[in-house]
């Protein structure tokens, strides 16, 4: 008979070396599957044994499918009443289209229609259906004008053989496969160094090779129980060859030195020095913005390799994330395709001294997420992980990447112990610490201190930090996108230890400028009213204090933070401002963000406020900011709106405000705003001009901008009855100071 076990896309080669190895004939490997042919027993053992296969597929037919109607009448001629004894439910599960059978249920109700028409006119009874646990399972593949159809003989997928786990089995076998772990098996002490969130999964995986005991030796239900073909002679005949095996090799497992290092503080056994060992480095669970992780995670393989004299090393990442060499030929790469795309590697530390130079590895994968991040996607073993140590001045020794990144540990150690004196002595909890004082590591360092005003637990959190966001500067062309990679690991891997945080602590932020900047004295939080209970943190969420205030942050996704700290000067002038406005002491915030300017002119004595942004998530974060702060109530109205609509429709009411921030940004052009696109540059004088007639006749706008080089058309604007008064110079904090361009901002007047 013909059969096919399939497996993730990517694996194709190792599911096809594992075939073979189990003494099936005709294997050749396809897209996401690997043909073989055999007997019955044969599909058994493959069953029982395969680590890297999801399902096998007895095939029945290959019939024409140009349209449904002929693939009817092929399904309706197969001999249904002989592969489904009486009372056998099924589901069929179809997969692939073309150009007449574009819809996969389409498909699998037209088939399961021929079978069931067929049992009806061969035997007279009615065909039991149940898609959701179906005692047998009919595969329908479409490929052009063609399809197989078979018999799913596992059931359940066969990766699927215990609780629910980080990494999947068949993953983790692959990984094995990849680094050759058959060679160690064959050894006296076997020995294997898993590192990463599926290290748990690698060494349990390594121990039933070791132990030769089956994958499936436990499984409890199998599809081929209720096919027609069944031969149970031969399956009882593997499982009790199998039951032998494991007996036999229980012995062969104590001995094997298997260490799951998945944690930090993971101690290596002596006994590992001079023993050929395979590391196995699971990647897989980081993501982009997880790249502090990584960072850690490299330095333990750098460790790892040094401390003990390993045979091969293989690797299991996300593509877009940096690859792992060491200086030693790439035996093999595969793709595989979960969520994301990713490789496994595999490495041959054998083959080459350690300290040399790293070679380049054939092949790179493209990545939609990479792109997305504007990362190039670049060659895997073009970063190395050198025998290389930052020792930093408390003795504590960092893996590195780069020799060079010694320079970067110094000066951030130098800013840092500066910058934490400045910090205390002005009272301020989250600011900048570096901000690209080195051109080649071009990236800006954010520290935030939890807050001491609430305790975030009492919203739901963890009260953990400190924390501290790194963001990479976008690198010029001519720099080697790997290389600043790597520069920007070794970023990672120092800050986390210098500044004192946990590395799960350090956010990455990739490929933009950051806005940051944050600072101010205390304000009296003890008048605040209690608001606290309604109020919980969203997951990922944090508690700072900025100004005798608390605010809320969030590291867990996206460019900003929630806290534009380079405007912390500019929210203590709101404050002021709003104490010296007389009158009816109304606020308005416009692209209002997080309101946290909204929150200070509140404290500082506005009646009235109202915060305006096109986001409802940003609208619901400032209602969480002001009621934190004892801010609540119907005299703050949260608007949710296109600010340029918005004040165009304002315009025309009575309206007006006396005190005015408007932050707009450099460029957008959201589906939800009625103009095609806004650039501040090209439109600033427009909607100045707007906002300044929303103003009380002694009332004044607070501008900012973070275009660079942003210039204002005064001339524009003087001809429209609308002054500006420059005080940018005023509003840059001293931890900005090597970036007096990181915004501008004015007060705006009508004349």
């Amino acid at each position: 008979m013909d059969f096919f076990a399939t497996c993730a896309a990517g694996f194709e080669p190792l599911l096809a070396d594992e075939l073979r190895s189990l003494h099936v004939g005709q294997v050749r490997p396809l897209h996401g599957q690997v043909s073989f042919a055999g007997s019955v027993a044969d599909a058994y053992r493959v069953c029982l044994w395969s680590r890297i296969a999801s399902r096998v597929v007895a095939v029945l037919a290959r019939v024409g499918a140009r349209d449904a109607d002929e693939l009817y009448a092929g399904a309706s001629a197969i001999a249904w009443e002989d592969q489904l004894p009486a009372r056998t439910s099924i589901a069929v599960d179809a997969h692939g289209t073309n150009a007449a059978l574009r819809n996969t249920q389409f498909t699998a109700l037209r088939t399961k229609d021929a079978i069931a028409d067929r049992i009806a006119e061969q035997t007279g009874r009615r065909l039991a259906t149940d898609t959701a646990h179906p005692d047998l399972r009919i595969v329908v593949r479409l490929s052009r004008e063609r399809a197989v159809i078979g018999v799913d003989l596992a059931g359940e997928p066969l990766f699927r053989r215990g609780p629910a786990i980080p990494l999947r089995p068949d993953y983790a076998a692959a990984m094995l496969a990849a680094g050759g772990w058959y060679r160690n098996c064959r050894t006296e002490a076997p020995a294997l160094v898993a590192l990463g969130t599926g290290a748990p999964t690698l060494v349990e995986e390594a121990r039933a090779q070791v132990a030769d005991r089956a994958p499936g030796l436990l499984r409890q239900r199998w599809g081929f129980e209720r096919w027609g073909l069944h031969d149970e002679n031969a399956w009882a005949d593997l499982l009790a060859e199998a039951d032998d095996r494991a007996e036999a090799g229980q012995a062969r497992a104590d001995s094997a030195v298997l260490i799951d290092a998945s944690q930090p503080d993971t101690a290596l056994p002596d006994r590992l020095h001079g023993t050929p060992a395979l590391i196995a480095c699971d990647l897989s669970w980081l993501h982009l913005d997880d790249a502090a992780r990584e960072a850690a995670e490299l330095g333990r393989v750098r460790t790892a390799l040094a401390s003990i004299d390993p045979s091969s090393l293989v690797t299991l990442a996300r593509a877009g994330m940096a690859g792992i060499a060491v200086g030693a030929p790439t035996l093999d790469a595969h793709v595989f395709i979960g969520s994301d795309e990713g490789t496994l590697r595999s490495y041959d530390l054998a083959a080459a001294p350690a300290g040399s130079p790293a070679p380049t590895a054939a092949g790179s994968v493209t990545v939609p997420d990479a792109a997305s991040h504007g990362i190039a996607p670049s060659n895997d073993a073009s970063a190395s992980i050198a025998a290389a140590a930052v020792k930093l001045k408390d003795g504590r020794d960092v893996p590195v990447l780069l020799p060079q990144s010694e320079q970067f540990a110094r000066r951030l150690e130098k800013v840092w112990r500066l910058r934490r004196k400045w910090a205390r002595r002005e009272g301020v909890g989250c600011y900048r610490v570096y901000d690209a004082d080195l051109p080649d590591y071009a990236v800006a360092v954010d520290y935030f201190t939890p807050s001491e005003l609430l305790d975030e637990r009492d919203y739901g959190g963890t009260g953990g930090g400190p924390w501290a966001t790194v963001a990479e500067y976008a690198a010029p062309k001519d720099v080697d996108p790997a290389l600043a990679r790597q520069r920007l690991l070794d970023a990672l891997a120092i800050s986390a230890p210098v500044l004192g945080v946990a590395p799960g602590d350090v956010s990455l932020r990739v490929r933009t400028r950051a806005k940051g900047g944050s600072q101010y004295a205390s304000d009296r939080p003890d008048q605040r009213k209690d608001t606290r209970k309604p109020l919980t943190l969203p997951r990922g969420a944090h508690l700072v204090d900025e100004g005798g205030l608390t605010f809320e942050v969030n590291f867990g996704g996206g460019l900003d933070y929630g806290l534009f700290l380079d405007t912390r000067d500019v929210r203590a002038r709101i404050r002021e401002m709003a104490k010296q406005t007389a009158g009816s002491k109304r606020f308005l915030n416009l692209f209002a963000y997080t309101g946290s300017a909204t929150v200070y002119a509140a404290d500082g004595g506005a009646k009235h406020t109202t915060t305006v942004d096109l986001s409802r998530p940003y609208l619901e974060w400032a209602r969480r900011n002001m009621g934190r702060n004892g801010f609540a109530g119907d005299a703050h109205e949260y608007v949710q709106a296109d600010v340029l609509a918005w004040v165009a429709e304002q315009r025309h009411t009575a309206n007006r405000w006396d005190l005015i921030y408007l932050d707009p940004p450099t460029f957008s052009n959201s589906s939800r705003m009625r103009a095609a696109s806004f650039d501040i540059q090209r439109d600033h004088a427009e909607l100045l001009i707007g906002v300044s007639r929303l103003l009380t006749r002694a009332g004044v706008c607070v501008f900012c901008c973070n275009l660079r080089g942003f210039v204002p058309d005064e001339a524009a604007l003087a001809k429209a009855g609308v002054a500006l008064e420059d005080i940018t110079a005023q509003t840059i904090p001293d931890d900005f100071a090597r970036n007096k361009k990181i915004h501008h901002c004015y007060l705006v007047h009508r004349v």
